[in-house]
């Protein structure tokens, strides 16, 4: 509770003077009444319950002055609410999952492995953004469209495999995909996570153009080349000898992807292990922030009224008390 005129309450602190003032008074008042005999007198009894009453009246004189200034003060009760307005942010994240994808150069995970799990942390660090997913092989499908609940959004993700589709590299038709999902959103911001590992090299769109597109629709994409440089183990399956692992050589297009990131206003980043996979991520986190703006608002609740008919009670009772019962005379 709090009080719009605070000052008033000040007046309370006279409240004791006026005590003090009616006991003084009383005592120093002389009686009215004179007796020519006061043996009767004497054997009324000293204290009676009547008599004990007799402050009645000033006792609600008292309290009914007191709650008029409370009245005054205008006691209030408060209840805040918040109205967040936020900018959001768009995000698509186009995933390739390539048989190359499956190479083990980023222990103790796979490139594709390494790579959901820095996207689960990604994904779990937003808050008001509505994030998407594309995969990508040979061609390109909408793993799970713009959402804000990541928990489905985390659920298909756990489902991504190499695999899923025909292998191979199709970098254009994953930008364009991944655009038309993004082309009509209304966010303040719209970004395209590009995660390969290889040279666009199936689809019917090259990664250029795509690009330039997607800088018709405002989007901003950032690129990210995976796999250490020089040759990686990749895992291949013998029908003879079973599952054993061949070098070769890591071949990424970092001009094309270069070039991707420069016309549309994004950054190219290269990942050679998940400890550089998660700074990157954390870097292009800071960087899409969301602008969050919170307004505060107060309602307040006028509460004086129901002292108020308290102390026109007690006045009441006062008056009626005083002229009737503890009337003095003369």
């Amino acid at each position: 509770m709090t009080f719009a005129n605070p000052e008033f309450l000040f007046l309370l602190l006279l409240l004791p003077f006026l005590a003090f003032w009616y006991l003084t008074k009383r005592r120093a008042k002389p009686a009215t009444l004179r007796y020519s005999n006061l043996n009767v007198v004497k054997h009324v009894q000293k204290v009676s319950g009547q008599r004990k009453l007799r402050h009645i009246g000033f006792i609600a004189r008292i309290l009914a002055l007191a709650l008029l200034i409370v009245c005054f003060a205008r006691p209030q009760s408060s209840h805040t609410e918040d109205e967040i307005i936020t900018e959001g942010v768009d995000i698509v994240l186009a995933l390739d999952i390539s048989s190359s994808m499956l190479a083990e150069d980023f222990k103790p995970h796979n490139r594709l492995e390494a790579a959901k799990l820095v996207a689960r942390d990604f994904i779990q660090g937003r808050k008001n953004d509505r994030i998407g997913m594309v995969v990508f092989s040979a061609k390109s499908f909408t793993q799970c469209p713009l959402t804000l609940d990541y928990g489905i959004l985390l659920s298909f993700l756990q489902e991504v495999e190499s695999g899923m589709i025909e292998d191979g590299t199709a970098i254009g038709m994953a930008i364009a995909n991944a655009s038309n999902r993004l082309r009509d959103s209304k966010a303040k911001s719209k970004i395209l996570i590009l995660l390969t590992d290889g040279q666009n090299n199936r689809g019917q769109l090259d990664p250029i153009t795509a690009a330039q597109v997607a800088q018709a629709f405002g989007i901003k994409i950032y690129t990210v080349g995976v796999g250490k440089r020089g040759t990686a183990m990749y895992p291949v399956d013998d029908p003879i000898f079973g599952k054993r692992y061949v070098q070769m050589p890591v071949q990424i297009d970092e001009a094309s992807l270069k070039e991707i990131a420069r016309l549309t206003d994004g950054h190219y980043y290269r990942a050679t292990d998940k400890e550089s996979l998660d700074q990157i991520f954390a870097e292009i986190d800071k960087l899409e922030k969301t602008k969050i703006e919170v307004k505060q608002y107060t309602r307040f609740k006028e509460l004086f009224s129901s002292l108020l008919f308290i102390a026109l009670g007690l006045v009441i009772a006062e008056v009626s008390i005083t002229n009737t019962k503890f009337r003095k005379i003369p």
